[in-house]
């Protein structure tokens, strides 16, 4: 049988021999994903990482996600489309952890207070001057010291949410939930002085 027609989660929550017999398929599947992933994103890696054992490893967990919200899976997608996802997902988050583990990641509030200012210089308009100041007060004034930190590292400094997660001991879900207050608070506080910010283009850049 093909692995599209192959009833997955009747084989996956059958118990005994059939059971076993899925989950190593499953497994078999997950590990050709991470591993496409991760050679995809290896230029990210230095030379002496094990990408072999970065995928087995993103594959051993993304099993676990699988079978642990097995229940949920209701057929809007291919099953094989669907655990894909789970492995590209954990493949990535390893990939970015890995390549971000020897990196300093300032955890200080106030560390967008050392920032230039992106609009001096001759290419700075008045205009993007005006912006980038009301900008500034608002980080100050609207946000709480732990959003400012979330908000500089994560859109600014470009560090992976997963790591900036694993830095501060919390989780992805949380930090989008105060990465996406931060960004809702700035707004309202820029279009109270006049600057219309484009909600859309601004999530998408995220």
């Amino acid at each position: 049988m093909s692995e599209q027609t192959f009833d997955w989660v009747s084989a996956l929550s059958a118990g005994g021999h059939e059971q076993e017999d899925a989950t190593r398929r499953l497994h078999e599947l997950l590990l050709r994903a991470a591993r496409f992933e991760v050679n995809r994103r290896r230029n990210a890696l230095d030379s002496s990482v094990d990408v072999d054992q970065l995928a087995a490893d993103a594959a051993h967990d993304a099993l676990m996600a699988v079978m642990a919200k097995l229940h949920t899976f209701r057929g809007d997608s291919r099953f094989t489309t669907w655990v894909y996802k789970f492995a590209l997902l954990e493949a990535a988050v390893k990939v970015r952890r890995r390549a971000w583990r020897e990196r300093e990641v300032s955890l200080d509030s106030d560390a967008w207070t050392r920032m230039p200012n992106l609009a001096a210089g001759p290419a700075g308009s008045a205009e993007a001057s005006e912006l980038m100041l009301a900008l500034r007060r608002a980080i100050q004034e609207a946000l709480t010291p732990h959003q400012r930190l979330v908000l500089v590292q994560v859109a600014i400094e470009g560090v992976p949410i997963d790591v900036l997660a694993e830095r501060l001991g919390s989780t992805r879900g949380a930090l989008y939930k105060t990465l996406h207050d931060a960004r809702r608070k700035l707004r309202l506080r820029l279009a109270e002085q006049g600057f219309h910010i484009d909600a859309g283009r601004k999530e998408a850049a995220a």
